[in-house]
């Protein structure tokens, strides 16, 4: 008897999950890396820009550090890095000594552990029957909270751009029953560019154009398919120039013996070495040209961080544009461009776009913090948004209805 209810009930969510979305376009979340909002050119993007003008348009600011994995992860959690947990690129949690999380750490990207301080928008649709394709997005190979997401691809930098769009048209040519309701499509190569040329190089606006031809394939796709599909594109920063004059050394406060750091740039994080605190603390915690040093419980409100336990204990912001290293710090090439300061810097604003059958056209937004993504992509899936720090104002005025 029990055999043949759980059966009955297995069959009822299959035949409720498609349906769960029906009378909904599927949801497209378009991530482009280090895409500043004033990239958004006609010259340069006629197709992002034709989006921009037949919906909404904004410069969102990112979450504070404005770097790429907690900001991915803000976009899809309405959570800030502080109360996700994913306060940086490469930091490190008390309750695993000696384990460091970074981008590169593939079997630790992995790890739930480094996620499940938050919970992602294809958690709560899985949970609500919807099937999801989080491809290349940061958290997606996890099983959070023990949910995965239907589909999930391990991010493979060397995939071509056409490859990922398509990859994305086949998985909405499956049939209704196992056609993704809410997908994602990431492009690295124009931050890879900012960094490699600066925000303002020929290269760098050569990376622009190329990614603008990839969305204009998305939307042709779409076309022939016949799917109204409700396009978001978004950044996770903007990006800075650099320049070699605008450099300052953590030698030039501490001995190296005094502590150790794990994230170097757009700033650093410092940890005491045992025996060493009072020196630390005493070198970093004063006026400095150029650069501004918290203990991580007095890091300014505005900033929305320094609660979190993987918090490092100091971290020290320069002014933006400038860049806080070690002498013997070598790079494998010079840096021209780099994001991770003060999320309030025009330069780090980041583009926001959004088009398809939810959005009005025309709509140019205030500039909003990007946790307000989350509870649009909930209104758009039909779900019900988490409680977070995003707001579902920020983007209203956007929406049809």
């Amino acid at each position: 008897m029990i055999a043949r209810l759980l059966v009955l009930l297995f069959t009822l969510l299959a035949l409720t999950a498609p349906a769960a979305a029906a009378g909904r376009p599927p949801t497209i979340l378009v991530s482009i890396d280090g895409f500043r909002a004033d990239y958004l050119d006609p010259g340069v993007t006629p197709a992002m820009s034709k989006l921009a003008a037949g919906g909404a348009r904004a410069a969102m600011r990112p979450s504070f550090p404005s770097k790429t994995f907690p900001n991915h992860y803000a976009l899809v959690t309405g959570l800030r890095p502080d109360r996700s947990g994913m306060v940086e690129n490469t930091f490190e949690d008390p309750r695993r000594p000696g384990v460091v999380f970074k981008m590169s750490n593939r079997q630790e990207v992995k790890d739930r552990f480094w996620w499940d301080e938050g919970t992602p928008i294809w958690v709560t649709a899985e949970r609500a029957g919807l099937v999801t394709a989080p491809v290349f997005w940061p958290g997606a190979e996890a099983a959070i909270h023990g949910v995965r997401p239907r589909v999930y691809v391990p991010f493979d930098m060397e995939t071509p751009n056409g490859k990922r769009v398509d990859d994305l048209l086949a998985l909405l040519d499956r049939p209704p029953a196992s056609r993704p309701a809410f997908l994602t499509l990431y492009f690295d190569t124009v931050d890879t560019a900012g960094h490699d040329y600066g925000p303002g190089a020929p290269e760098t606006v050569a990376a622009v154009a190329e990614v603008d031809g990839q969305i204009a394939r998305l939307a042709e796709g779409l076309q022939a398919r016949g799917l109204a599909a409700n396009l978001v594109i978004v950044a996770d920063h903007g990006m800075a120039p650099l320049s070699e004059a605008r450099k300052l050394y953590m030698d030039d406060l501490l001995p190296k013996v005094a502590y150790r750091s794990l994230s170097g740039g757009a700033f650093m994080t410092l940890y005491p070495q045992p025996g060493h605190e009072r020196e630390v603390a005493g070198a970093l915690l004063k006026a400095h040209d150029h650069l501004q040093c918290w203990a991580k419980g007095d890091i300014p409100r505005r900033y929305h961080y320094g609660r979190n336990p993987r918090v490092a204990a100091y971290f020290c912001l320069p002014e933006t544009g400038w860049t806080i290293t070690t002498r013997d710090y070598k790079a494998k090439k010079p840096e021209l461009g780099n994001h991770g300061f003060d999320p309030y810097s025009p330069e780090m604003a980041a583009v926001f776009i959004a088009n398809g059958p939810a959005f009005r056209p025309g709509v140019v937004l205030p500039t909003f913090d990007n946790v307000s993504v989350y509870p649009l992509l909930a209104r758009l899936l039909g779900v019900k948004a988490l409680a977070g720090d995003g707001r579902a104002s920020d983007t209203a005025a956007a929406l049809t209805r």
